[in-house]
């Protein structure tokens, strides 16, 4: 029951369509729980307001605009991390919050099962 990290492309097809189309651009898999561990291990202590939103049964979305916050809050995560599998997964994070970064047509969704 991880909470996968997914990277999606806003498509926005036409002026007839208001909402854009969302295409998943890159992927942080969490199968073994690893973040879900280390959000267990952050939450509540004030750090990190954004992540302590994850629900490993639904859905945050996490815009363009807010991935300042997210690189901050991640920062959290890799202070608290203990083995490589561990501090792996906070680099992959990273490594998506800095495309967010980057790019305005974008947006992380942490998905839970």
């Amino acid at each position: 029951m991880g909470v996968d990290a997914v990277l999606y492309r806003l498509v926005r097809t036409g002026p007839g369509h208001r909402r854009p189309s969302c295409v998943p651009a890159a992927l942080v898999a969490d199968p073994d729980d690893v973040l879900l561990e280390l959000l267990k291990r952050v939450k509540g202590g004030g750090r990190t307001p954004l992540l302590d939103r994850v629900d490993p049964l639904g859905e945050l979305v996490v815009g363009a605009e807010a991935a300042p916050q997210l690189l901050v809050e991640l920062r959290c995560l890799a202070e608290v991390a203990r083995e490589p599998a561990e501090a792996d997964q906070v680099r992959q994070l990273v490594l998506l919050a800095r495309r967010c970064l980057r790019s305005s047509d974008v947006e992380i969704r942490f998905e839970g099962d």
